[in-house]
Protein backbone atom coordinates (compact mmCIF):
# COMPACT_ATOMS: atom_id res chain seq x y z
CA UNK A 1 0.00 0.00 0.00
CA UNK A 2 1.14 3.38 -0.37
CA UNK A 3 2.74 6.12 2.27
CA UNK A 4 -0.75 8.08 3.21
CA UNK A 5 0.12 11.31 2.21
CA UNK A 6 -1.13 13.13 5.42
CA UNK A 7 1.49 13.66 7.86
CA UNK A 8 0.75 11.87 11.15
CA UNK A 9 3.56 14.11 13.17
CA UNK A 10 1.62 17.68 14.23
CA UNK A 11 4.07 19.90 13.22
CA UNK A 12 4.58 18.05 10.01
CA UNK A 13 0.73 18.12 9.64
CA UNK A 14 0.22 21.65 10.82
CA UNK A 15 3.15 22.99 7.94
CA UNK A 16 1.58 20.50 5.36
CA UNK A 17 -2.21 22.00 6.03
CA UNK A 18 -1.13 25.74 5.93
CA UNK A 19 0.33 25.21 2.20
CA UNK A 20 -2.35 23.21 0.78
CA UNK A 21 -5.17 25.71 2.55
CA UNK A 22 -3.16 28.73 0.76
CA UNK A 23 -2.98 27.08 -2.19
CA UNK A 24 -6.39 25.92 -2.30
CA UNK A 25 -7.61 29.72 -1.18
CA UNK A 26 -5.64 31.13 -3.86
CA UNK A 27 -7.20 29.38 -6.50
CA UNK A 28 -10.85 29.37 -5.13
CA UNK A 29 -10.60 33.19 -4.93
CA UNK A 30 -14.02 34.85 -5.68
CA UNK A 31 -12.52 37.66 -7.30
CA UNK A 32 -10.68 35.93 -9.82
CA UNK A 33 -11.43 31.66 -9.73
CA UNK A 34 -8.79 29.19 -10.94
CA UNK A 35 -11.24 26.34 -9.47
CA UNK A 36 -14.74 27.77 -9.75
CA UNK A 37 -16.97 24.66 -8.69
CA UNK A 38 -15.14 24.35 -5.29
CA UNK A 39 -17.66 25.74 -2.85
CA UNK A 40 -16.79 28.90 -0.86
CA UNK A 41 -18.59 27.54 2.04
CA UNK A 42 -16.49 24.13 1.71
CA UNK A 43 -13.22 26.16 1.53
CA UNK A 44 -14.30 28.06 4.68
CA UNK A 45 -15.27 24.65 6.78
CA UNK A 46 -11.78 23.10 5.76
CA UNK A 47 -9.86 26.62 6.79
CA UNK A 48 -12.24 26.33 10.17
CA UNK A 49 -10.75 22.98 10.96
CA UNK A 50 -7.93 23.94 10.45
CA UNK A 51 -8.42 27.28 12.85
CA UNK A 52 -9.18 24.54 15.05
CA UNK A 53 -5.89 22.53 15.16
CA UNK A 54 -3.74 25.54 15.27
CA UNK A 55 -5.27 27.03 18.18
CA UNK A 56 -4.99 23.40 19.87
CA UNK A 57 -1.26 23.17 18.36
CA UNK A 58 -0.01 26.21 19.53
CA UNK A 59 -1.24 25.18 23.45
CA UNK A 60 1.15 22.23 22.91
CA UNK A 61 4.46 24.05 22.12
CA UNK A 62 6.17 24.26 25.37
CA UNK A 63 5.00 23.37 28.96
CA UNK A 64 1.48 21.64 28.41
CA UNK A 65 -0.52 19.30 30.31
CA UNK A 66 -1.94 15.68 28.75
CA UNK A 67 -5.12 17.67 28.35
CA UNK A 68 -4.07 20.06 26.07
CA UNK A 69 -2.09 17.24 23.82
CA UNK A 70 -5.68 15.07 23.53
CA UNK A 71 -6.96 18.17 22.35
CA UNK A 72 -4.44 19.03 19.78
CA UNK A 73 -4.95 14.99 18.47
CA UNK A 74 -8.73 15.19 18.41
CA UNK A 75 -8.27 18.28 16.34
CA UNK A 76 -6.13 16.81 13.77
CA UNK A 77 -8.36 13.59 13.55
CA UNK A 78 -11.41 16.00 12.75
CA UNK A 79 -9.44 18.53 10.44
CA UNK A 80 -7.96 15.12 8.45
CA UNK A 81 -11.27 14.00 8.31
CA UNK A 82 -12.24 17.03 6.68
CA UNK A 83 -9.47 17.03 4.28
CA UNK A 84 -9.56 13.82 2.97
CA UNK A 85 -13.43 14.48 1.69
CA UNK A 86 -12.51 17.59 0.39
CA UNK A 87 -9.64 15.78 -1.42
CA UNK A 88 -11.90 13.24 -2.45
CA UNK A 89 -14.66 15.09 -3.63
CA UNK A 90 -12.81 18.31 -5.15
CA UNK A 91 -9.27 18.30 -5.54
CA UNK A 92 -8.81 14.97 -7.65
CA UNK A 93 -10.51 15.86 -10.85
CA UNK A 94 -10.23 18.49 -13.48
CA UNK A 95 -9.05 21.11 -13.21
CA UNK A 96 -7.41 20.37 -10.23
CA UNK A 97 -3.64 19.16 -12.59
CA UNK A 98 -1.02 16.57 -10.71
CA UNK A 99 1.09 19.62 -11.11
CA UNK A 100 -1.21 21.27 -8.62
CA UNK A 101 -1.40 18.14 -6.20
CA UNK A 102 2.44 17.80 -5.89
CA UNK A 103 2.29 21.48 -5.10
CA UNK A 104 0.48 20.83 -2.32
CA UNK A 105 1.72 17.33 -1.22
CA UNK A 106 -1.09 14.92 -2.24
CA UNK A 107 -0.74 12.48 -3.73
CA UNK A 108 -0.54 11.84 -7.30
CA UNK A 109 -2.22 8.42 -8.92
CA UNK A 110 -0.14 6.56 -11.65
CA UNK A 111 -1.35 6.83 -15.17
CA UNK A 112 -0.73 3.94 -16.64
CA UNK A 113 -4.14 2.89 -15.38
CA UNK A 114 -6.07 5.56 -16.62
CA UNK A 115 -9.16 3.83 -16.30
CA UNK A 116 -9.18 2.89 -12.10
CA UNK A 117 -7.57 6.09 -10.98
CA UNK A 118 -10.69 8.43 -12.06
CA UNK A 119 -14.22 7.47 -11.06
CA UNK A 120 -16.25 8.96 -13.49
CA UNK A 121 -19.50 7.19 -12.88
CA UNK A 122 -22.47 8.35 -10.62
CA UNK A 123 -24.70 6.94 -8.75
CA UNK A 124 -29.02 7.00 -8.61
CA UNK A 125 -30.69 5.57 -6.42
CA UNK A 126 -34.32 5.06 -4.95
CA UNK A 127 -35.13 4.34 -1.32
CA UNK A 128 -37.94 1.79 -0.42
CA UNK A 129 -39.80 1.07 2.84
CA UNK A 130 -39.44 -2.14 3.43
CA UNK A 131 -41.23 -3.81 6.96
CA UNK A 132 -40.68 -1.75 10.25
CA UNK A 133 -37.05 -0.19 11.28
CA UNK A 134 -35.66 -0.47 7.42
CA UNK A 135 -35.10 1.23 4.56
CA UNK A 136 -34.17 -0.17 1.45
CA UNK A 137 -31.72 1.38 -0.84
CA UNK A 138 -31.71 0.28 -4.70
CA UNK A 139 -28.58 1.88 -6.11
CA UNK A 140 -27.19 1.92 -10.24
CA UNK A 141 -24.87 3.73 -12.24
CA UNK A 142 -26.58 6.55 -13.52
CA UNK A 143 -27.67 6.32 -17.08
CA UNK A 144 -27.34 2.13 -17.05
CA UNK A 145 -29.98 0.10 -18.11
CA UNK A 146 -28.42 -2.70 -15.21
CA UNK A 147 -28.23 -2.54 -11.93
CA UNK A 148 -24.35 -3.78 -11.96
CA UNK A 149 -21.50 -2.13 -10.34
CA UNK A 150 -18.43 -0.77 -12.50
CA UNK A 151 -16.41 -3.20 -13.28
CA UNK A 152 -13.09 -3.09 -11.00
CA UNK A 153 -15.27 -1.11 -8.13
CA UNK A 154 -15.89 -2.26 -4.69
CA UNK A 155 -18.91 -0.69 -4.70
CA UNK A 156 -20.82 2.22 -3.25
CA UNK A 157 -20.30 3.89 0.28
CA UNK A 158 -23.65 4.77 1.65
CA UNK A 159 -23.44 7.40 4.31
CA UNK A 160 -26.50 8.61 6.23
CA UNK A 161 -28.27 9.98 9.18
CA UNK A 162 -30.89 10.71 11.20
CA UNK A 163 -31.32 14.15 11.25
CA UNK A 164 -33.81 16.64 12.14
CA UNK A 165 -33.36 19.01 9.49
CA UNK A 166 -31.64 18.58 5.70
CA UNK A 167 -27.79 18.07 5.95
CA UNK A 168 -25.68 21.10 4.57
CA UNK A 169 -22.68 19.05 3.50
CA UNK A 170 -21.70 15.32 3.10
CA UNK A 171 -19.88 15.64 5.96
CA UNK A 172 -23.20 16.11 8.04
CA UNK A 173 -23.19 12.18 7.15
CA UNK A 174 -21.53 10.45 10.11
CA UNK A 175 -22.54 7.06 9.27
CA UNK A 176 -20.63 5.04 6.32
CA UNK A 177 -20.76 1.49 4.80
CA UNK A 178 -19.68 -0.44 1.96
CA UNK A 179 -22.50 -1.84 -0.35
CA UNK A 180 -21.13 -4.10 -2.72
CA UNK A 181 -23.93 -5.12 -4.13
CA UNK A 182 -27.26 -4.00 -4.51
CA UNK A 183 -30.12 -3.80 -2.56
CA UNK A 184 -28.41 -2.09 0.53
CA UNK A 185 -30.86 -2.70 3.72
CA UNK A 186 -30.02 -0.13 6.36
CA UNK A 187 -31.56 -1.40 9.74
CA UNK A 188 -32.74 1.47 12.84
CA UNK A 189 -34.02 0.94 16.14
CA UNK A 190 -37.38 1.17 18.00
CA UNK A 191 -36.76 4.66 18.74
CA UNK A 192 -36.10 5.47 15.18
CA UNK A 193 -39.37 5.09 13.85
CA UNK A 194 -41.35 7.73 12.71
CA UNK A 195 -38.11 9.99 12.15
CA UNK A 196 -35.70 11.27 9.16
CA UNK A 197 -32.92 9.70 7.91
CA UNK A 198 -30.77 11.42 4.81
CA UNK A 199 -28.86 9.24 2.61
CA UNK A 200 -26.03 9.67 -0.17
CA UNK A 201 -24.13 7.16 -2.03
CA UNK A 202 -20.53 7.81 -4.02
CA UNK A 203 -19.01 4.62 -6.26
CA UNK A 204 -15.42 3.35 -4.67
CA UNK A 205 -13.50 1.66 -6.98
CA UNK A 206 -10.70 -0.71 -5.92
CA UNK A 207 -8.05 2.07 -5.40
CA UNK A 208 -10.43 3.29 -2.84
CA UNK A 209 -11.04 6.38 -5.07
CA UNK A 210 -14.05 7.97 -4.58
CA UNK A 211 -16.37 9.39 -7.46
CA UNK A 212 -18.97 12.79 -7.12
CA UNK A 213 -21.38 11.92 -4.62
CA UNK A 214 -25.05 11.44 -5.52
CA UNK A 215 -27.70 14.19 -4.40
CA UNK A 216 -29.01 13.84 -0.56
CA UNK A 217 -32.31 12.08 -0.43
CA UNK A 218 -34.88 11.56 2.56
CA UNK A 219 -37.19 8.95 3.65
CA UNK A 220 -39.33 8.13 6.90
CA UNK A 221 -37.68 5.43 9.15
CA UNK A 222 -40.98 2.75 9.11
Amino acid sequence: MSKDYIPQNAAQFNSFMANLLAYVQERTDKDNPVWPDIPAARVTSLAAAFAVFQTAFEATQGQHTPAQTLARREAQAECTKELRGFVNQYLRFPPVTNVDRLAMGVNNHDSIRTDHTVVTEKVDYVIHLRGIRELVVNFWVQGADNKAKPDGYDGAVVIWDIRDTAPQRFEDLTHHAMASRTPFILHFEEADRGKTAYIALVWQNERGILGEYSEIKSAIIP
